[in-house]
């Protein structure tokens, strides 16, 4: 499959699980998410599914766990809005982006209030 038909599906499940997620799913382990990014295998077979959770670690577990749960109606829902060969197996991670973006950027203005 072509780099650029790979970044398409990528996006087309980013945007039907963020859609769905900031609809509410009815586990109320699962707390404020964002979809960042979501990486599919060439073959559909698994996809990667990179969030950002607002909150405490507890709730960053909380959520995870209650994605994991969510796995099976999530990827029905995949099936059914996106006409893929095959609907991938979803994992979900954190993804530590934005937060080690803030601490830098805290970094940045200690150095320069030291100045």
């Amino acid at each position: 499959m072509g780099v650029q038909r790979m970044r398409r599906v990528n996006e087309a499940i980013r945007e039907v699980l963020s859609e769905a997620l900031a609809s509410g799913l009815k586990d109320p382990r699962i707390g404020f998410v964002t979809v960042i990014s979501v990486e599919t295998t060439p073959d559909l077979r698994s996809a990667r599914v990179y969030v950002s959770v607002l909150g405490e670690e507890h709730e960053l577990e909380q959520t995870l766990t209650g994605l994991e749960c969510s796995c099976g109606y999530l990827q029905s829902l995949l099936g059914r809005q996106l006409e893929l060969k095959r609907t991938p197996q979803l994992t979900f991670h954190h993804d530590e982006s934005i937060e080690r973006g803030l601490r830098i950027e805290k970094l940045l203005r200690d150095i320069e209030n030291e100045r």
